[in-house]
């Protein structure tokens, strides 16, 4: 087989996802992560649909729900806490028979590391600095580790992908900025019932705190529309005090202690909502895949679904093209596109999370309020249009299928 020695960048879900089926195939991943460790932040993450298939052919299904999130649904309140209207989203799931399940991303990518952790050379509190492709691989220069060569390198490496910097240009032609920031972290649980996601509006800002039945700690979020986009995410500093100004005129409901709780989190995350969008996800030997490829942002819901499909299409062409990369980058797209386009059709979510003035609020929550509400999600749910082509099985060594 070519191309066996294979550099991935990031090791959150795509990154492990994708270097568990390049194993599994006999091709040899590295993972070489900037954090120090494993990243265990983050929100709750979907798997459904296809991204159900991979995990059980991944023989983690079971310990996906087994560690679910357990949350009944969304409640939209007034000032005072009061309800203004409730979405009972584990109630629908049970009546239309939905198979998926919310888990916590941190509990997902501990899941992965386990099932990679031996046979897969990670590298910790490192990354790339350079990447000079010629015919026959990749030399990688690292910021600490000594210099490399591989015979090719996969992005899976975020929003603000290094090697989609390095090997494709700058973030400014890939990104696009859909005019909210978002921000994330830990909050007092006092806040809000165990059980729900609980969500104060005024125009334009959203603040809610998110309560997992099965985890002591409570979640913030904090969304408000604005067209600026000269933040650098990476200058935490900046990020922090342009959310501080944008909500310290808010002193309803629990924002000033959502707030603060955020602020307090050295692990939050606060950063433009943005997607990525891209002609190709692949050069010469360079390529890209989960959020780094067509991050579709954390108002979509779908960024874990796509990454598990993708990376495990990726290996899967690999292989099935015996590491032709040229053959298997055109196919891996070819197939993962259409639901990568579907995925980012967000503008529903942003109006329904953040409408734009107290008109747009009140019609929010009486749409919420009617039972056809029930009725079109879990319509939705039935008719949602699905990909054109089956997810495929792709052949694995004997070896592998022992395991």
């Amino acid at each position: 087989m070519k191309n066996e020695r294979i550099l991935i960048s990031g090791a959150g879900i795509a990154g492990q996802v994708l270097a568990y089926w390049l194993a599994r195939h006999g091709f040899r991943p590295t993972v070489v992560e900037r954090a120090a460790g494993l990243r265990t932040g983050g929100q709750g993450v979907d798997i459904r649909d296809q991204a159900i298939e991979v995990a059980d052919k991944m023989g983690i299904m079971a310990r996906v729900r087994d560690s679910a999130a357990d949350v009944a649904g969304m409640r939209f309140v007034r000032a005072d806490g009061r309800d203004l209207a409730r979405i009972d989203m584990q109630g629908i799931k049970e009546k239309y028979g939905s198979t998926e399940a919310e888990i916590m991303r941190g509990d997902l990518v501990r899941i992965l590391h386990d099932i990679t952790v031996d046979n897969v050379e990670y590298i910790f509190g490192d990354s790339i600095r350079g990447l000079e492709q010629d015919d026959d691989g990749v030399i990688v220069t690292f910021e600490h580790a000594p210099m490399r060569r591989f015979d090719l390198v996969i992005g899976a490496d975020g929003l603000h992908s290094t090697v989609r910097r390095l090997a494709f240009g700058p973030e400014s032609d890939h990104v696009r900025h859909m005019d909210h920031y978002f921000a994330f972290g830990n909050t007092d649980s006092t806040l809000g019932p165990d059980r729900w996601m609980t969500v104060f509006n005024t125009p334009g800002h959203f603040a809610g705190i998110y309560r997992s039945g099965n985890h002591p700690q409570a979640k913030a979020y904090l969304m408000f529309r604005s067209a600026r986009r000269d933040i650098d995410p990476r200058d935490q500093d900046a990020a922090r005090a342009l959310l501080a100004a944008e909500f310290r005129g808010e002193n309803a409901w629990h924002v000033p202690e959502l707030l603060k709780g955020v602020l307090a989190d050295p692990d939050a995350y606060i950063d433009t909502l943005g997607q990525v969008r891209m002609r190709s996800w692949s050069i010469d030997r360079v390529a890209l895949v989960g959020d780094a490829a067509y991050c579709a942002s954390p108002a979509s819901g779908a960024g874990a679904e796509l990454a598990l499909i993708g990376a495990y299409r990726l290996a899967g062409e690999l292989a099935a093209a015996a590491g032709d990369h040229r053959l298997a980058f055109r196919r891996y797209e070819r197939a993962h596109r259409p639901l990568v386009d579907r995925k980012q059709q967000i503008g529903p979510n942003l109006r329904l999370m953040a409408p734009k003035s107290r008109v747009g609020i009140a019609v929010r929550n009486l749409v919420t309020r009617l039972p056809i509400l029930e009725s079109m999600a879990g319509m939705e749910r039935i008719m949602a249009p699905k990909t054109t082509e089956q997810l495929p099985d792709y052949d694995l060594p004997a070896a592998s299928i022992a395991q």
